[in-house]
């Protein structure tokens, strides 16, 4: 039986807006059951931290349980694959680093595809890198660490949370582009790499602000910089990498939140305003704050664009310094 185009016009939009009613509705009642949170680290990392604080403001703002699941391993690919092979239905969400989107560069395979797999609800929070060293090293600036460096090429080394993540990268970025001669010490994990600078094993560290700000500020590291534009609420005191004289020199890890890709969108519009609610609440804001993360609460379009710049720019350091991944 032949239609005449006038009727399959109205026939087709008649179909549009059947979907686009059941989509609203599905937003409507959404969620209806617990949503899982993957972290693809470890428990007690800056990750995991910032997902159940985040989980428990959702829980709390949509009435429904918000949990994190760890999943980790090869540097956060194995539970990134695992969100990425879920259903598109918002009741598995992503909460990664810069990592999504750099370990493409970083290891030989990855096994999901950052910019077609996930649609970002948001880059929630960013925090610089802090370069910190042991209280006898004798450098009270930046410029003053790299001429000790420089006097004495092959001595120092520096930490940092693990090979490719942002803190590292900064210091490659930092070894680089003064052309010094620094040996990179990588510990799997933030908290580790700290405590190897603490003790002195490793005199220097680019590391993450959450486990370095209580320790600068017992006096158990010198800070000298933050790799961020501007100064840290959390260390005021301390300069940015440009007032320091190396503006070159910049860098932040952040987090952000996604689910796979064709998520409905009316879910992907009230996860993001609920996630932004949440992190403008004053006592998340105070929360952060001590942890070393400045909100951002970027919108889904501006968080793919983040993502692009970021994989350009971290991939020429990259691919400058040799890192690789295993």
């Amino acid at each position: 039986m032949k239609i005449s185009r006038a009727r399959f016009l109205q026939l087709a939009a008649g179909a549009a807006a059947l979907v686009a009613v059941q989509s609203s509705a599905k937003a409507q009642t959404y969620p209806a059951r617990p949503v899982r949170m993957i972290v693809p680290f470890g428990p007690g990392g800056p990750t995991d931290v910032f997902a159940r604080l985040i989980a428990q403001k959702l829980s709390e703002q949509l009435g429904a349980q918000f949990y994190v699941e760890n999943i980790g391993g090869a540097g956060g690919n194995i539970g990134a694959a695992r969100a990425a092979q879920a259903a598109p239905d918002g009741y598995t969400m992503l909460v990664d680093g810069a990592n999504l989107v750099l370990n493409s560069a970083l290891y030989p395979h990855v096994s999901y595809d950052a910019a077609k797999d996930f649609d970002p609800i948001t880059i929630a929070v960013s925090a610089p890198a802090i370069l910190t060293v042991h209280p006898t090293v004798a450098a009270q600036t930046v410029r003053e660490l790299v001429e000790l460096i420089k006097a004495n090429p092959g001595k120092y080394s520096f930490a940092s949370p693990g090979t490719g993540t942002p803190p590292h990268l900064v210091g490659e970025l930092f070894r680089l582009s003064l052309g010094l001669d620094l040996v990179h010490v990588p510990f799997n994990g933030g908290g580790l790499a700290i405590s190897s600078t603490v003790a002195g094993h490793t005199p220097i560290s680019f590391g993450s602000m959450a486990p370095a700000v209580p320790l600068v500020k017992d006096d158990k590291l010198r800070a000298l910089a933050v790799s961020s534009k501007t100064r840290s609420q959390a260390l005021p005191d301390v300069p940015t990498m440009t007032q320091a004289g190396y503006p070159e020199v910049e860098g932040e890890s952040w987090f952000t939140i996604v689910v796979p890709a064709g998520t409905p969108k009316d879910i992907i519009a009230l996860l993001h305003r609920e996630i932004v609610a949440a992190i403008a609440r004053p006592d998340m804001k105070e929360r952060l704050a001590t942890l070393g993360y400045a909100p951002v609460a970027s919108t889904p379009a501006q968080a793919a664009a983040q993502f692009s710049t970021e994989m350009a720019k971290w991939t020429k350091v990259i691919r400058a310094a040799g890192i690789k991944a295993q």
